[in-house]
């Protein structure tokens, strides 16, 4: 778990995914034929093969924030959101401004309760409530931090029972997932691409660069899937539970995967007998929607790894879930150039 804890730390929101696209590159050498990094910051590594182009996608970055405003008396930063937040996740949570001389430690801060009135106590808590406190006099944030800045959450990564738990699982996860399965694999047919993809939360846009030059026949989106396995979520509400295996995706606000690929998967799961459950997602995408539209198009479905508490800074999976994704990805790619892709 030790690369799966590397990439979790790692600080890298939209457009900032320098540390984790050095992370992936790492993990690649030796294991592919080629590495490159595109334009956008894709980091895209290729095993050869005669068989069908596949290309395998887990976006690198996390939801963040830019500094939008400094205030130069008293020292506390405004922040605006890169990707979708749920502001009462965000309390009493630490952050790291990332400046040009450094990475500086902060707390996100709002009124304390003990002066709120009644009126403020009703209202809905929203980002602009919030803002960074540095600990430091406003001179000194002056001269380190500017607007624009980009924020990360902290969090250390940390094994709870059976699950880990950490920051950015979404997708470092789905990342994680890819490079194993590609170091793992033996004797593929496949021409296989691993794409460590950029500015997914802010719309997939390092998928759809990457696919349209790689021109795939069959796109993987790796990413994780909410399990609402908690009180107070009907069954039908769970999407996925916990230590039921990996999910696979029928469908989601972004993409429909494609059924041959669907029972290709199903049939070798159970072949393989790696637990599996199958996926809904009434609301998001992952970056198979991108790939999926690429050039005339691709044949594309989603692994999904059940995560509790998404895009909080205690996202948590079971390490089993984890397992069971990366063995089935790992023999799909070993078996993809069987898989029948007629409708």
């Amino acid at each position: 778990m030790e690369l799966l804890r590397r990439l979790s730390e790692a600080a890298g929101i939209p457009g900032y995914e320098h540390e984790v696209r050095t992370i992936c590159r790492q993990a690649l050498e030796g294991h592919v034929d080629e590495i490159e990094v595109d334009r956008l910051g894709n980091v895209i590594g290729r095993k050869r093969g005669e068989g069908p182009k596949v290309a395998l996608a887990g976006h690198m970055d996390e939801i963040g924030f830019l500094v939008s405003h400094v205030d130069t008396e008293k020292g506390f930063v405004r922040i605006d959101p890169v990707g979708g937040f749920d502001p009462r996740t965000l309390l009493a949570s630490r952050v790291m401004v990332h400046t040009r001389d450094g990475a500086l430690p902060g707390l996100i801060g709002s009124k304390p309760i003990h002066i709120l009135t009644e009126e403020e106590k009703k209202k809905q808590l929203r980002i602009t409530d919030l803002f960074v406190d540095l600990g430091l006099p406003g001179e000194q944030v002056k001269e380190k931090v500017r607007v624009g800045d980009p924020i990360t959450l902290r969090q250390d990564f940390i094994e709870v029972g059976d699950l880990i738990s950490g920051k950015a699982l979404d997708d470092r996860l789905g990342v994680f997932v890819g490079l194993e399965a590609v170091r793992r694999m033996k004797g593929q047919q496949a021409d296989v691409y691993f794409v460590g993809t950029v500015q997914e939360e802010v719309g997939l846009r390092g998928a759809r660069t990457s696919a349209f030059s790689i021109a795939p026949d069959i796109a993987v989106a790796l990413d994780v899937t909410v399990a609402c396995d908690v009180p107070g979520v009907q069954p039908h509400e769970q999407v996925t539970a916990l230590g039921k295996g990996v999910g696979i995706k029928l469908k989601d606000s972004a993409s429909i995967s494609h059924p041959g690929l669907v029972r290709f998967l199903v049939d070798l799961a159970e072949k393989r007998d790696i637990p599996y459950q199958m996926e809904i997602l009434p609301r998001g995408g992952t970056d198979a929607g991108a790939m999926q539209l690429a050039r005339e198009g691709a044949a594309v479905v989603t692994l999904s790894v059940p995560t509790r508490y998404v895009h909080s800074v205690v996202e948590a999976a079971h390490k089993d879930d984890i397992e069971a994704t990366i063995a089935l990805l790992t023999a799909f790619l070993e078996t993809c150039h069987q898989a029948d892709l007629q409708l």
